[in-house]
């Protein structure tokens, strides 16, 4: 940094009052991520109201060699948007930029700031009966530029794909303080590389999403929200391949929650309850979906399904929502297992994927291989089974501290967890991007081809290493000058 003075006071006139601060009590809770993992320190807190701010901050720092630290919602899993504890770096938030600038009901897509929260998208579309295909549990925080940052997937993955099936046109500014203009959508576009797809799933480290063309779908018909208790995962597989079947096209979700996730969500949560009497091993969560105007057959669907799965063997119990607040209640226990998970004391979480038609057989084989390496843990797998991503968190012995566990055996777990998911063919991150989490696991099982090109990317779009630094992939060191 050449004069950090002179840039905080160029930064202040350029964003105003508003828009920077370096108060510590209004900075403080955007220096910790939200698992509370990372903490750093920053030099100030950006809030530019528009690109054409972002556009000329950006610039500034390229001129100060000041780095930056893009954040959303800080709803990440990874601590992709935290800063390091260097104090040098300029926090940027998005938040501010939080207009939704049109929603097009006959050309079904959404214009959106980088700053828009998930659950204010929802809600904007459902007011044009129109529906943005995405959820996930931090819907409530998470932004729209965080989402394609991290190209965020969520539950509804197995029908409508993850973020980046769900942007059509992208608005970003890059390290030299340029802005990429591709927020027009076009069906078929062959001018060589699809660039908006780089941006997407880089977490800031290429650029900063500042607006997003979205995706949006008619509003549903209606739905059907059934929960089936299952003696093993192997059956919610076969469950899965069932409800494929039977199901088709209105199949939109199909969660698996193990007995002990369940069970902690219910001690969390206190007016919370089980859908069913008995105790399961697994229990798979399962949405239908039908279109406007064919919601009639909805319920004699999954009534038929239910009775052909209890006919075939795959379910010990069942019940289907009786309404749509029961269908919500149904959802709320699935997506509270973290915050539930997070109560119970430190563990070690893995976003993890493999092979679709491997998951079942992946889960069975590494939950006694952990447990069995590292005695006293306890290892639960919860998640996305119909896309082959599952969360697989490892919980640390009862009554063990947070810090020094998940330091010290902590570190040893996710790695032994790695080497099985990489032996599998799976990747390490599946959802949540890999942060400065996974950023060392990545260089060391990454795939070295793959990892040279997109250093190469890296250096050529930000060859000063501002964007971002310390997160995903780091640039190679200069190399001695004779």
């Amino acid at each position: 940094m050449h004069d950090p003075d002179s840039f905080l006071s160029a930064a202040a006139d350029l964003l105003g009052e508003r828009g920077l601060t370096r108060d510590p009590e209004l900075m403080d809770a955007w220096l910790t991520d939200w698992r509370g993992r990372y903490r750093g320190k920053a030099l100030a807190l950006a809030s530019p109201a528009s690109t054409a701010q972002v556009a000329a901050l950006v610039r500034l720092c390229a001129q100060h060699r000041v780095p930056i630290v893009p954040q959303g919602g800080n709803s990440g899993m990874s601590g992709g948007a935290t800063p390091d504890d260097s104090g040098t770096a300029l926090l940027l938030s998005l938040r501010r930029m939080d207009a939704i600038r049109a929603i097009e009901r006959d050309a079904q897509q959404a214009v959106c700031e980088a700053g828009v929260v998930l659950q204010s998208l929802h809600e904007g579309a459902a007011a044009a009966r129109m529906r943005f295909p995405l959820t996930l549990g931090g819907k409530g925080s998470a932004t729209v530029g965080g989402l394609i940052a991290t190209n965020a997937g969520g539950t509804q993955v197995l029908r409508h794909g993850t973020m980046r099936a769900q942007v059509l046109g992208l608005e970003a500014v890059l390290a030299d303080g340029s802005v990429f203009d591709a927020l027009t959508p076009l069906k078929k576009d062959n001018r060589g590389f699809d660039l908006k797809q780089l941006l997407i799933g880089s977490e800031g480290t290429l650029g900063i999403v500042t607006a997003a063309t979205l995706r949006l779908l008619p509003e549903t018909g209606g739905r059907a929200v059934l929960w089936a208790g299952l003696g093993s995962i192997a059956d919610a597989r076969r469950l899965l391949l069932h409800c494929e079947e039977r199901a088709g096209g209105e199949l939109e979700g199909f969660e698996v929650i193990p007995a002990h996730s369940l069970a902690a969500v219910l001690d969390h949560l206190p007016d919370a309850r089980s859908p069913l009497a008995g105790e399961h091993a697994w229990h798979a969560l399962i949405e239908l979906v039908a279109a406007p105007g064919e919601a009639e057959g909805l319920a004699g669907l999954a009534e038929s399904l239910l009775t052909a799965a209890f006919e075939a063997g795959l379910v010990e119990d069942a019940t289907i929502a009786a309404n749509e607040g029961q269908a919500e209640q149904f959802w709320l226990l699935r997506d509270s297992i973290s915050p539930a998970e997070r109560a119970l004391g430190p563990a070690m979480q893995h976003d993890i994927s493999v092979p679709v038609a491997r998951m079942a057989s992946f889960v069975e084989q590494a939950v006694p291989a952990v447990e069995g390496r590292f005695p006293g843990t306890r290892a639960v797998a919860f998640g996305h089974l119909g896309d082959g991503n599952v969360h697989f968190h490892v919980l640390a012995p009862p009554g063990t501290a947070r810090g020094a566990w998940e330091d010290g055996e902590g570190k040893a777990i996710s790695a032994f967890v790695h080497d099985l998911v990489t032996d599998w063919g799976g990747s390490i991150s599946a959802e949540h991007g890999i942060g400065q989490m996974k950023r060392d696991e990545l260089a060391r099982l990454g795939d070295p081809v793959a990892l040279a090109m997109m250093r190469s990317v890296k250096q050529a779009l930000d060859p000063h290493g501002l964007l971002n630094p310390g997160k995903l992939v780091t640039l190679a060191p200069a190399a001695p000058s004779n």
